[in-house]
């Protein structure tokens, strides 16, 4: 039996670890939350717009398992944003058509995700929370829905108020492609 679970474990769903997981589809270009092993909301998101992979400075989505080590945001108005994650308390343009802006802003909410496989999304060059990857809101909500990020995982302003007031820390996160 011992051996059993432990070839089955990777294959296991969060689930079993807490009462909410996000899975995050990068071909769907979806976010999921799962609670009980039913899927309680499903958001339109933007990875990447490099691509995926774990190395620090290549501004793509890493993949694997993570979890969310902080929130940051609570009580910040909608479409307010952030620089190095401290609230600047003024509002952004939001783009609604799929226009690239030459800023990358964070608005609304950070949900700031750390890598659970050492070597791989945690850890030297690889490390999901020292490569600064979250899941926040954009000025970008026009290109929601295609990849258009600098690495992290963005979302419609007001899919990450809901997002945000819903799931605890420590809630897992799994980016798949």
């Amino acid at each position: 039996m011992k051996l059993l679970t432990l070839i089955l474990l990777p294959f296991l769903s969060f689930s079993l670890f807490g009462d909410y997981i996000i899975e995050v589809s990068i071909s769907e270009q979806r976010l999921y939350l799962i609670n009980n092993g039913n899927v309680i909301r499903s958001y339109p998101i933007s990875s990447s717009a490099y691509g995926e992979g774990q190395i620090e400075n290549s501004l793509k989505t890493p993949l694997g398992k993570h979890e969310v080590r902080t929130k940051i945001g609570t009580n910040v108005p909608k479409y307010q944003f952030f620089v190095s994650r401290e609230h600047i308390s003024q509002k952004v343009e939001i783009i609604h058509e799929a226009i690239d802006s030459p800023d990358d802003f964070i608005t609304t909410r950070i949900m700031w995700l750390s890598g659970m496989k050492e070597g791989f999304n945690k850890g030297g060059n690889v490390d999901s929370f020292n490569r600064f990857i979250y899941i926040h809101g954009t000025h970008e909500e026009g290109l929601i829905g295609e990849k258009a990020s600098h690495g992290c995982i963005r979302m419609l302003n007001h899919d990450v108020l809901e997002l945000f007031r819903i799931i605890p820390t420590k809630t897992a996160v799994n980016i798949y492609l």
